[in-house]
Formats: structure tokens, sequence, C-alpha cells
């Protein structure tokens, strides 16, 4: 008997990052001292009065059986809470906030709730490239809306109007990969053309808290009808360092949140619950906290634009989260060649621009997860390479 991969995982290219990790790992095999300016994951430790609330919780018996589907309500009235300081954005704890293990998840499995095989689902390019499986998945026919420097990487209201028979656009911002904030002017003409052509938004707002420069990036539910057509997902991965926790929500438009959570109830059985009770605590958190975060990433951005300006690549600064969207340098011919180039010659890892997409080929990504000395330290490879 011959034992084969399903043809929707057959027809998957391989996953970007599983990919750059592998590349990574071969290099340090090597013995190779390697920068890796690859993969998004913070590198600072979780607070430690987050830990301390997690051992606690993990110390009661009460919280070792089966999680509530929903959460526990104390987690969903602190996210509303929090969204109400953050956004002033009213949210219903009942019914339009539901917990996630990981907004990853619960950006898998919303379209198998709410997508029918041939649906038109509009992405954008470049995009994370988790979006696109859990998509063809649930059978939606994806069509793309490109992401030009010239427009701030916002697609262009134009090209969404153009589309037919739309049901659902996904958006992204602060974006990964490429840092680009959205406008309120911005959302306010989406959900007004959501509300003329019948679809719903689906907002990926893991890097709301990794802003720079003071400018607080806009969530599309304070935008006025924004909870009419659009669903939200949160994460407290990058805001609280807390990427290997596994813990998010979803919120917004109560249809479609319940068409989350009837998915998930027939997928998982909730989030472990200790963590849930860290991710109070996480909510409950001193804004130093998440001060500190943005002021530490900060630093390690000027620090590091301002090194690859003095060797003669100017790059712009991002605005908001850790990721620095680049044109690949001159005498390079395209972005996986870069990125090659920077593993084999610099023991740098980046990602190639045109792992997310058509539109992501000539520039690259690179992250300020890592020590400011080995951002210098990156910046003096570079120069002997560029």
């Amino acid at each position: 008997m011959s034992i084969e991969f399903s043809d929707r995982l057959k027809n998957l290219p391989p996953y970007l990052f599983v990919e750059i990790d592998k590349a990574k790992r071969a290099a340090i095999a090597q013995g190779r001292d390697v920068i890796n300016l690859g993969v998004g994951d913070p590198d600072s430790a979780t607070p430690k009065h987050i830990i301390d609330a997690m051992k606690k919780a993990v110390e009661d018996g009460n919280n070792h059986h089966y999680a509530f589907d929903a959460g526990l309500p104390e987690l969903r009235k602190a996210i509303a809470v929090w969204s109400k300081e953050r956004f002033n954005m009213d949210l219903n704890s009942d019914t339009e906030i539901y917990p996630l293990i990981g907004s990853k998840e619960g950006l898998a499995h919303l379209p198998l709730g709410v997508i029918n095989p041939g649906d038109v689902v509009a992405l954008t390019n470049p995009a994370y490239p988790a979006y696109r499986p859990s998509i063809e998945f649930a059978g939606g026919k994806i069509v793309y809306l490109p992401l030009k420097e010239e427009t701030g990487f916002l697609p262009e209201i134009a090209d969404i109007k153009k589309l037919k028979n739309i049901k659902m656009l996904l958006v992204n911002y602060p974006n990964n990969p490429t840092a680009a904030v959205a406008t309120k002017k911005f959302y306010q003409d989406l959900i007004s053309l959501a509300k003329e052509k019948g679809f719903f938004i689906v907002s990926d707002l893991a890097y709301s808290e990794v802003y720079y420069d003071g400018l607080k990036p806009v969530s599309i539910l304070e935008v006025e009808g924004g909870k009419d057509v659009a669903i939200e997902f949160h994460s407290l991965s990058k805001t609280y360092y807390m990427t290997g926790w596994r813990i998010g929500w979803a919120c917004g438009n109560p249809t479609l949140v319940a068409a989350l959570a009837k998915v998930k109830s027939n997928f998982d059985s909730g989030i472990f619950q200790a963590i849930q009770v860290a991710g109070i605590t996480a909510l409950q958190s001193p804004a130093k906290i998440t001060e500190n975060m943005r002021a530490l990433y900060q630093d390690r951005r000027d620090t590091f634009i301002d090194g690859l300006k003095k060797i003669g690549w100017n790059v712009p600064k991002p605005k908001a989260t850790f990721y620095v969207w680049a044109r690949i340098p001159k005498g390079f011919k395209n972005s996986m060649e870069t990125a090659k180039a920077f593993l084999d010659k610099a023991d740098i890892v980046a990602t190639p621009g045109s792992g997310f997409g058509e539109y992501g080929e000539g520039y690259i990504r690179m992250t300020l997860t890592v020590e400011k000395k080995r951002l210098l330290e990156a910046v003096e490879r570079l120069k002997k390479i560029l």
C-alpha cells in the first residue's frame, strides 16, 4: 500500500519559515556564527509577573481540566477592558470576543466557518505565508491585491472595487512583511466598500503594540461601522514576549465570531486554563511593560538603519512591527539570490521578499529581534559584501 499526502498538501509550497530554519540549522551545524534576522520571534523573556501568575495557576487543580471553549469569562472581560482602554471600542465579552490558541490558529480556522468552495477571497500580496493555506483548504479562490511602495503598501480601493463576487478580504496592518501601517481613512473607505459590495473583512492586528515615535496603529473596529463587517485578530505574542505561550483572541462582528467558535468547538478544547490566567495578568500589566518593549525595538531600529545607511544601503525606518523591509542592494539580481548571499558570505539569515508573494520580489525582510550588538555586527558583515 502506498500512502501519500493529500492533494491539498501537495499543492502547497514549502512553508517559508521552516525552510529558512533548515538553512539556519545547517549553517550552525557547520560551526558558523549565524546572526538570525529571519523569523520574527522576540528574543526577550516573558515578564516575570506573568510567569509568576502562570506558576501559581499551574498549582491550582481547578485549572487542570478541559477549558471552556469560549475561555474564562474573566479573560474575555479583561480583553474587553483592554480593548476599551487601547482603542476606545465597546465589545460584548459574551458574543464579540473569543480566545484563541494564538491568533494564527484562529486565522487558520475562520475560513472553514465562512468560506464555501469557489468563494472569492482577496488577499494582499506580499503577505504572511500562513494566510494562503487556510483559505485554500476551505476551497476559497484567492485573488491578489498588490502592495506597492508608492501607495504606502496599502491595497488601492480602486483595485478592490474592480473585484467581482468577493466574499472576504484579509488585511494585516501593521503589516508583515512590509511594516506598513493603515490610516483611519483607509479603513473608512474599506468599510464603506464592504457594505456596498457585500463582503466582510478579516483584520490581523497582531502587531498593534509594536510601534514607534508614538504613532499608535488603528483598529478597524474603532472606526464607525467596523463591527458591522469585520472580525479582528489579536495576540499576546509580540506585545508581552509570549510567542511560545499561544494565546490570542478574535473580536468584532458577532456572526463571524460565532462561526469561528463553532469550528473551534470541533477542533480543540480551548486554551489551558493556567495560560488564560497568565493572559489576564498580561492584559492588566503596567503600561511601562509595553513602553519598554517599544523603546528597545526603536533603539535597535535606529541603530540598524543608521548603520546600513553608513555603508551605503539606504533603508526606510519602519513605523511599526520589528521588521525591516528593504529593497535589495545594488548588484543583486533578486531577493532569493540576496538572501543566499547574506547566509553564504556573511552568515546572516534574512527572508527573501519573494517568499511572501510575487510582489515581494525585489525586497528582503530582516528582523530586529536580536541584541543591538548583533545588529551592529550584521552591519559590519554586510559592509564586506555590499
